[in-house]
């Protein structure tokens, strides 16, 4: 099931977001790619959603463009592929990256990913390399600042995305520069974890 959902962003700290719809708070996870571009707390946002529903769970998805939208349930098309892998492909890399990836056949950057190893990568490039050229959309533009201490929000999202504590905290140290905001931080070290 997806549709669109439109309120006043009530929190973001990433992975997840919630957002105020007439006094109901619909709490949503979110690939970084949604984050990088959120408006301020308190502002009007629409995500495009994705709802859920297993046996024992349910959950929303949420996502600033259809693109990305789209690429979140392609992912999960591929064997051995769920939301927490999808959602780590949206934020280690744009949809336009990733289309140019599995269409360049570029197993080697796509294990860069958390949670991606060599057999997932050949399944994604096998899978979806006729669909990628059919992908559209941006990355991230505008980076809104983070709520708390922003090398501390950097590592806990890196640690969220599936990457080690100590390793997330390397990255985050090696990425950060004075004054930094914690999206800045993130991107940058995911951007240098695909070098």
């Amino acid at each position: 099931m997806i549709g669109r959902l439109r309120g006043i962003l009530a929190l973001k700290q990433p992975p997840w977001l919630v957002v105020d719809v007439n006094g109901v708070g619909y709490e949503l996870e979110a690939p970084m790619s949604t984050f990088y571009d959120l408006p301020d707390l308190g502002r009007e946002v629409s995500l495009f959603t994705h709802y859920a529903q297993k046996e024992d769970s349910v959950s929303l998805y949420g996502f600033l463009r259809e693109g990305e939208r789209r690429l979140f349930r392609d992912v999960q098309r591929v064997s051995g592929i769920g939301a927490k892998i999808a959602l780590a492909v949206l934020s280690g890399v744009s949809v336009d990256e990733f289309a140019r990836l599995v269409q360049a056949g570029d197993v080697t950057a796509l294990t860069r990913i958390p949670g991606i190893g060599k057999k997932t990568a050949e399944r994604m490039v096998v899978e979806l390399r006729d669909r990628a050229a059919d992908l559209a959309g941006a990355g991230p533009a505008g980076l809104p600042a983070a709520a708390g201490d922003p090398m501390a929000d950097a590592v806990t999202a890196l640690v969220q995305l599936g990457y080690k504590p100590a390793e997330a905290a390397r990255m985050a140290r090696d990425a950060a520069a004075a004054g930094d905001e914690a999206s800045t931080i993130i991107r940058k070290a995911l951007q240098s974890a695909l070098r």
